[in-house]
């Protein structure tokens, strides 16, 4: 039996990167999922969002792990879109123990090189739209009275300044003051709430001709395996030098923290970083 057998799990921004590995590990260990996804574009960000096809393959992957799997498209930043999506979700599987305020987005300039466009979208997506996801998910746990987990994706950069990233970094700092104030009121129900603060994650996020060029700006063409040659600038960022971990490293996480051996762990800030907040 797996540590989350007869439980649903929520994960937002789950068409792919993190959020389809998060799916598919809660799925391995008995949960079922309830998926959502913009599955479109924002302009500002730096890289490409999940889409459609994105999600339908994630809805696959959990369903071949014989789960049952609700997708829905919603933005996170549309509070009563969220909402319907959750509650269709949680009508069609009967219960909610689990979310994963996963839903992202990054752009970098210098903090005075900043549009107001940059800045609003991603406070909105990332700080915004875990509030929105929280406040619409909480009830639901609520109403089973068994408990549960609500674990947010913060960042290294939640925990440490990271420059040419204020509207980010600003953001995921937010995350980790939300998230200690829900664990305080959310303590006496049951419910854990926690986050996790990875450093770069393998994702297109990340992994994406903008980013690549950021960290390697003498190279005309940055690639995969430039980032990944020993000595590299992706590299130097950890303290254990890789350029990144792999979203899979997130996703274990994760399930520790929604499952019943962190069942006394709340309101804590878990790195996932190879080591980058020691540097």
């Amino acid at each position: 039996m797996g540590r989350l057998e007869g439980k649903v799990a929520l994960i937002t921004g789950a068409a792919r990167g993190q959020g389809r590995n998060h799916a598919i590990r809660l799925a391995e260990e008995g949960a079922d999922i309830i998926a959502i996804d913009i599955c479109a574009e924002i302009p500002s960000a730096w890289h490409s969002l999940g889409t459609e096809a994105d999600l339908d393959e994630t809805v696959n992957a959990v369903e071949k792990l014989d789960r049952r799997i609700v997708a829905r498209k919603a933005d996170v930043r549309d509070r009563d879109a969220l909402q319907s999506a959750v509650a269709e979700g949680v009508a069609e599987l009967g219960r909610l123990d689990i979310v994963s305020v996963n839903a992202g987005i990054i752009s970098i300039a210098p903090t005075i090189e900043l549009s107001v466009e940059e800045w609003r979208d991603v406070i909105d997506v990332n700080l915004t739209g875990a509030f929105n996801t929280a406040a619409v998910t909480v009830p639901h746990i609520l109403e089973g009275g068994r408990g549960g987990a609500v674990v947010f994706t913060s960042s290294g950069a939640g925990l440490a300044p990271v420059p040419n990233l204020a509207h980010y970094t600003a953001s995921k700092h937010g995350i980790i003051g939300l998230m200690k104030t829900l664990a305080l009121e959310l303590a006496p129900t049951g419910i854990r709430v926690n986050a996790i603060c990875p450093t770069n994650v393998d994702t297109p996020m990340i992994v994406n001709d903008k980013v690549l060029k950021l960290f390697m700006p003498d190279n005309e063409h940055p690639t995969r395996a430039d980032a990944e040659a020993e000595g590299s600038n992706h590299r130097s960022l950890n303290a254990i030098p890789v350029p990144w971990v792999e979203a899979s490293d997130i996703s274990g996480a994760l399930l520790y923290l929604a499952s019943d051996d962190a069942r006394y762990v709340t309101g804590i800030a878990l790195p996932v970083d190879a080591g980058f907040l020691l540097k």
